[in-house]
């Protein structure tokens, strides 16, 4: 088998010869075959252990037992104690994704320290074909359909060539002590589900099941590279700005595997994005949504919005006193006074008001359902709804507009169009002139 595992790390090029690599140890019998196995190929190795006190005198029985077994084969070790029940309840997460956050950012760490090549772990041929089913069961992609990686930056996987059998044999022949996880024999964990009833009922079928699984994770993992080289070119012509060309994406070859490939990473499930997809030829203005993010229908786009974590206060309000000369937040503005005669830029980032004319502090608000203003060069009140609709604004467009106002009357509508009752006249003496300084939207509806 050892010759096997190198033959594994010269191919897919994991490691280099004589490399420091740090070793996860949990004490269980594949990371101390692991172990073993580098050692014995003339890799220097670094072992790593996480107690994440889950079971109690076990995790702690473990923690021992490693230390001991380092300190037999006089290989360095360190060890970190974690509260992953806490981390999990502050993060809201599941309390397996916290350990696996909380390994791998100390795996991090420690490889840096040690200025080690990489971090191995103890992934088998086994585990891999678990992923696949536990993707399938789940949803996914062709990529979820390729197992687990051999590689995934500084992480490596040497023992995705052999099968958890043939580890234990390994194991038996070179008269190896481990500990035993008894949360392994929990099938309330899918994984485990998996591996203890529904493998063993599909190998009733297949004895080799598991080995063909694996030959077609191998198969669909080749595939995988020229479909990601090929969606990718397809999503970089039609995904910019976080808008996504339904005239483009209608053309694309998969429609669907586009809008996979873009959502999927957002939290959008199967069935959300299959929605998107039939919305294509629906009307303008619905939502979807996830929870980071949502997607709005525009008459040509969709449109992809972040949600902030906490949300966004619709009554926020900014005050702009009358010798402020800068703000950044929740726009950049740039404020300054002068006398008439002044050269007008005929820019609409730029607002060119009479002084006098003005209440401060001005406010600097979000619109909001009745909002009107008299535009400049008209007569007539106008709905700043009924401009938005004029000037053909999405919904994304018409919540990041910001209404300038002086009292309770609006100045400007912010990149937009200044009130016909504040322009300059003749009149005017002094000007208050705004400048807006970023303007990331009006710019592309001129």
């Amino acid at each position: 088998m050892i010759e096997r595992v190198r033959r594994f790390i010269e191919k897919e090029k994991l490691l280099s010869p004589e490399a420091t690599v740090i070793v996860g140890l949990s004490g269980g019998m594949d990371s101390i075959v692991l172990l073993d196995l580098l050692t014995l190929l003339g890799y220097q190795c670094v072992a790593a252990h996480c107690n994440f006190h889950l079971r109690g005198e076990e995790s702690d029985r473990d923690a021992a037992f490693v230390k001991r077994w380092c300190k037999t084969l006089e290989i360095p070790f360190t060890s970190i104690d974690f509260d992953t029940s806490q981390y999990a309840a502050d993060k809201k997460i599941s309390i397996e994704m916290a350990a696996r956050e909380l390994r791998y950012d100390w795996f991090e760490i420690i490889r840096r320290q040690y200025d080690a090549e990489a971090v191995a772990v103890a992934h088998h041929k086994d585990d891999s074909v678990e992923t696949v089913l536990l993707n399938l069961i789940r949803g996914t992609g062709i990529r979820g359909l390729t197992g687990i990686m051999p590689k995934n930056r500084d992480v490596v996987r040497p023992l995705l060539c052999v099968t958890r059998d043939e580890i234990e044999s390994y194991r038996v022949e070179r008269d190896m002590p481990y500990v035993f996880d008894s949360s392994n024999s929990d099938d309330i964990f899918l994984r485990n589900r998996l591996r203890l009833d529904i493998i063993p009922q599909l190998e009733s079928v297949n004895p080799s099941v598991k080995e063909a699984i694996w030959r077609t994770a191998c198969n669909l993992s080749e595939a995988e590279k020229v479909y990601s080289v090929s969606i990718q070119d397809t999503i970089n012509e039609l995904y910019r700005s976080d808008k996504i060309d339904i005239a483009k994406l209608r053309k694309a070859v998969s429609p669907r595997s586009v809008l996979f490939e873009i959502l999927s990473p957002l939290g959008f499930g199967s069935s959300a994005i299959e929605d998107i997809y039939r919305s294509m030829e629906g009307e303008s203005g619905k939502l979807f949504y996830s929870k980071s993010c949502r997607i709005i229908k525009d008459r040509d786009f969709f449109i992809l919005d972040r949600i902030a974590e906490n949300g966004e206060d619709e009554e926020l309000f900014y005050l702009i006193g009358s010798e402020m000369e800068e703000i950044t937040e929740p726009i950049h503005l740039m404020m300054r006074k002068e006398k008439m005669p002044v050269v007008i830029e005929k820019n609409s980032r730029f607002l060119y008001a009479d002084l006098h004319k003005l209440q401060f502090p001005l406010i600097l608000r979000r619109w909001k359902k009745g909002d009107w203003f008299i535009p400049f060069g008209m007569k007539g009140k106008k709905k700043v709804s009924d401009y938005f609709t004029d000037r053909k604004f999405n919904l994304k467009e018409k919540e990041d507009s910001w209404l300038l106002l002086s009292g309770d009357e609006i100045v400007w509508i912010v990149g937009e169009r200044i009130d016909d009752r504040f322009k300059i006249t003749e009149e005017s003496i002094d000007i208050f002139v705004l400048e807006m300084v970023e303007n990331h939207r009006i710019t592309e509806k001129k």
